[in-house]
């Protein structure tokens, strides 16, 4: 099951520079995700992994695959006491909420300065 960190974590390694060629180290894995998160923010890299998607979505699920993988053996899940949370949205509504913010961030980074 995947987290929302988890997912962040992820979305951010997706967007950088690293390859899977490489087979980073752990330490490359954390300095790559921590960069990308200070440089971009969060809601950069969701709009990124989101074009990729669109543009070329078998190369995207195969470096999302890579990347999930890299990131649950980099952040092992600890066990937590708290009881599970409600079922997550579907695929489809997490989609269109950040369809909605990519076009949302977009047009602010459009709009003249004032």
């Amino acid at each position: 099951m995947s987290t929302t960190l988890e997912a962040a974590r992820a979305e951010a390694l997706f967007v950088s520079t690293l390859q899977p060629s490489d087979r980073p180290a752990p330490d490359a894995v954390r300095d790559a995700v921590g960069a990308v998160l200070r440089r971009f923010g969060m809601r950069a890299c969701v709009c990124q992994v989101a074009k990729e998607f669109g543009e070329h979505p078998e190369a995207a699920a195969a470096r999302m695959r890579w990347a999930l993988s890299a990131i649950r053996s980099t952040f092992p899940v600890v066990a937590s006491s708290r009881p599970p949370r409600a079922a997550a949205a579907s695929a489809g509504e997490v989609m269109s909420v950040r369809d909605s913010a990519c076009t949302t961030s977009a047009r602010a980074a459009a709009r003249p300065a004032a």
